[in-house]
């Protein structure tokens, strides 16, 4: 799907779903990763993240682009636009639209970051970190002995 069909597409949405025209472009942003789409506030115009299309099909890129309609009609008419405005969820519901991507669903849970985990050699304080640390700078703050990745 090019460009031009998604802003074709996004037109025929906004009138059938919302009856008001989308005056603006729909572009796809392969560098989009953790977001379907999204609403530019000062080009008005929409971008869609095509790893959504590709892996979810067409009824998750119709989602979207109601979603994002809801963001770009309620902006134009000085309403709440923003997720956590009474009028943005509103039309959500009034337009049957998503509240998040398949793939963003809130109770998802995310992979967690490794961590490191270091031991005091003399108290067995265990100390646990995001990013590694060089044993022989750093001592322990209870005791100041030693530190040995566990």
């Amino acid at each position: 799907m090019t460009d031009y069909e998604l802003t074709e597409m996004i037109k025929e949405i906004s009138e059938t779903v919302f009856h008001k025209p989308f005056k603006h472009r729909g572009l796809f942003n392969s560098r989009l990763r953790t977001t379907g789409g999204r609403y530019m506030l000062r080009s008005h115009n929409i971008e869609i993240n095509p790893g959504s299309y590709a892996k979810f099909g067409y009824a998750e890129l119709e989602g979207i682009i109601k979603h994002e309609l809801c963001h770009y009609h309620l902006h134009l008419e000085g309403k709440g636009y923003k997720h956590r405005d009474a009028d943005f969820r509103n039309l959500l519901k009034e337009t049957n639209s998503p509240r998040f991507c398949s793939h963003l669903e809130p109770n998802r849970k995310r992979q967690s970051a490794k961590r490191y985990i270091y031991q005091c050699v003399s108290c067995q304080t265990d100390y646990i970190r995001k990013i590694r640390m060089n044993t022989e700078r750093y001592r322990c703050g209870r005791c100041a002995g030693k530190l040995a990745i566990k």
